[in-house]
């Protein structure tokens, strides 16, 4: 009896030693960006997008989660499509809806050195469900919001195409609701979240300036599929079609001021060939 008692008491306090001995990566010099893959949707009825089957590369969508790792603190950039626990303990994948995850966002995190509660800010390029399944895993975070889309969630009936019970969590967070169109995140113009309605009320792109890659946006939604930027095609479901338009020029003028790459995070065939976490750009 004394034998399992005390097998029992070490087996209670072997995890919780485990996470008390946890400790971040050291920051580094300067600025990293960590890619996710966070699953992919089977995309069955392009014509949503405005496209015949034969007109695109491939249907699919990938989706992709993003840490950026500051000398001054850590930020997540979208959360995935799939809550890591509908991917059950012995199964391959999990689906909901077009979405499929292979790997939880939680043990690809990991592989970085980090966990959930190691991440000071959560952020979304915009609401719909496909970028915030796993938003209460950061609900520790401070949450850096636009008022209109943390309204939106939060009001007696949220929009179409979100799930509230993957972001309830959220409600309780310490949140900093934006003031500006950009918002420089740790104010030295590295990591800045550019206002791009129109997808949404408040959809926003994310502008990083890394040394040796060079500048990147991260697109959110702004596109989905390559195509849609080389012929100019607006989805049918826009929230704003006419304003989606205008802020892809606004978008398109600032990439060529600035240099930027622009990542598309839906382009499945250009994200399948990004280095994953642990690997990072910096």
């Amino acid at each position: 009896m004394f034998k399992t008692t005390a097998f029992l008491t070490a087996a209670l306090i072997a995890p919780l030693a485990a996470r008390a001995e946890h400790k971040p990566p050291a920051p580094p010099k300067s600025l990293r960006l960590y890619v996710f893959d966070c699953g992919s949707l089977a995309i069955s009825d392009p014509e949503r997008f405005r496209f015949h089957k034969e007109e695109l590369a491939t249907t699919n969508m990938s989706v992709a989660c993003f840490l950026i790792v500051h000398p001054k603190g850590t930020l997540m950039w979208d959360v995935g499509a799939v809550p890591d626990s509908a991917l059950k303990p012995g199964e391959k994948s999990a689906t909901e809806g077009y979405a499929t995850i292979t790997e939880t966002l939680k043990s690809q995190l990991e592989k970085t050195g980090y966990e959930p509660s190691d991440i000071e800010y959560l952020a979304f390029s915009h609401y719909h469900y496909d970028h915030i399944a796993n938003a209460n895993e950061f609900a520790n975070a401070t949450w850096l919001a636009r008022k209109i889309e943390r309204d939106a969630l939060f009001a007696p009936t949220p929009p179409a195409r979100v799930n509230p019970a993957n972001y309830s969590a959220l409600k309780d967070s310490k949140t900093v609701l934006i003031p500006t169109d950009d918002y420089d995140v740790f104010g030295d113009g590295t990591v800045v979240m550019k206002l791009a309605p129109g997808h949404t009320p408040a959809h926003q792109v994310l502008f990083l300036k890394l040394k040796k890659t060079g500048p990147i946006v991260l697109s959110g939604d702004l596109y989905h599929y390559p195509e849609e930027r080389k012929l100019k095609r607006v989805p049918t479901f826009e929230a704003d079609p006419a304003q989606t338009a205008a802020t892809r020029e606004k978008i398109e003028a600032f990439l060529q001021q600035s240099g930027a790459q622009l990542w598309i995070q839906h382009d499945y065939i250009a994200n399948s060939k990004l280095k994953k976490a642990p690997q990072y750009y910096d």
